[in-house]
């Protein structure tokens, strides 16, 4: 345990860039350069999987990584849940080495892009690989593992706070042809869902995937589908800009709403908490309707390790949200409010006019402060 807390010490320092002494012995692992970088500022090298495994570099080990002019410490990991939020990583997929920061833009925040050469050195084997296997989680993907066809489409009414019944839902995407989709598009449609907030898909991937349901089409033809393609860092430029898009278009279309990303659980779930917090909803109703998705997904049970990492990245984005102070009961609103407000760039009548379509009147709001998260 003693030499777990000194690797999470050493990965919260690196957030902050703490961390990037290379010294002479630490050996070179493998070195290439950034090849692509996605719509979330994750980079791929064209370091492959068979350059890793000559390497002897396993999941689990800390590197450091010299990237362009920056040096940092990260863990070599499976998944991005593999770290808190805001954490770097390095990770394979699609048969090539890539770097992210979970919830973060990481080219953004190394000033990495197409061309910038990268350098991978083995810092210590294996002192991360007790994390991952606290964390380790395996997405359940057929049917008859779920429940319910409501737990496997991660389907449900959003109702904490003073939301009012029949006009909030959260889901996975409905219409991208495979099988849980639908199951989601099924709900969606017995629910009389009237506009949908597609946060995840761009506009060439919404007009591939419109094809999957024919529902979904039909809402699209009449003008209630907004697709925004946003990322996951609530405090980017590029988010802000997409999720005022979304509010604006939500407050100008009818319910019922359905919100959904891919899986209905990261994107939607930051989205669906402001518009809880707005509802007057409590910290734990809005960290335990996220947590649902998990316990859909990988069975989480509440009281355990890995319910207990999950959640913190909720807790986490509210006190983020409230420049790094404790986010309350008594205060959630008005940080929500002041987010919108501040960063998301609504008015008031716009936030009221939200307000109006959750609880049906809105309610008096304190004036606040504006806290840079």
């Amino acid at each position: 345990m003693k030499r777990l807390a000194s690797v999470l010490f050493i990965v919260s320092l690196l957030v902050l860039g703490s961390l990037g002494a290379l010294a002479a012995d630490d050996p070179l692992l493998f070195s290439g350069k950034i090849v692509t970088v996605d719509k979330y500022g994750n980079v791929l090298t064209d370091i492959s999987e068979e350059a890793v495994a000559a390497s002897g570099a396993e999941v689990g080990d800390m590197v450091i990584v010299k990237i362009g002019d920056k040096t940092l410490v990260v863990p070599f990991v499976t998944i991005y849940g593999d770290v808190d939020r805001g954490t770097p990583l390095m990770r394979t997929t699609n048969n090539a080495i890539q770097f992210a920061i979970n919830y973060g833009n990481f080219a953004q925040t190394y000033g990495a892009s197409e061309g910038t050469e990268v350098s991978v050195y083995l810092k210590e084997k294996g002192a991360y690989l007790s994390e991952i296997q606290i964390r380790s989680l395996k997405k359940l993907e057929n049917r008859d593992e779920y429940d319910s066809d409501e737990a496997f489409a991660n389907f449900r009414e959003v109702t904490a706070g003073n939301i009012k019944p029949g006009i909030l839902y959260r889901v996975s995407h409905p219409s991208l042809g495979d099988e849980r989709s639908s199951y989601a598009a099924r709900l969606v449609e017995e629910h009389g869902i009237n506009t949908v907030l597609n946060l995840s898909d761009t506009p060439e991937e919404f007009e591939a995937n419109l094809a999957h349901s024919e529902y979904y089409r039909q809402l699209n033809e009449k003008g209630n589908i907004v697709a925004v393609g946003m990322g996951v860092d609530f405090a980017a430029k590029e988010f802000t800009e997409k999720f005022k898009t979304v509010l604006e278009f939500m407050i100008d279309h009818d319910g019922p709403y359905a919100v959904h990303c891919v899986e209905g659980k990261d994107r939607a779930g930051l989205v669906i908490a402001v518009l809880q917090g707005l509802a007057g909803a409590t910290v734990e109703e809005i960290v335990e309707d996220y947590m649902v998705s998990y316990e859909n997904y990988y069975r989480l049970e509440k009281g355990t390790r890995g319910y207990e990492l999950v959640s913190k990245i909720m807790y986490d984005q509210l006190r983020e949200m409230n420049g790094g102070e404790a986010v309350t009961d008594a205060n959630l609103k008005a940080v929500v409010v002041n987010y919108l407000k501040n960063m998301v760039g609504l008015d008031d009548d716009q936030i009221e006019a939200l307000e109006t379509i959750l609880v049906g009147e809105a309610s008096a709001r304190a004036e606040v402060v504006f806290l840079a998260a």
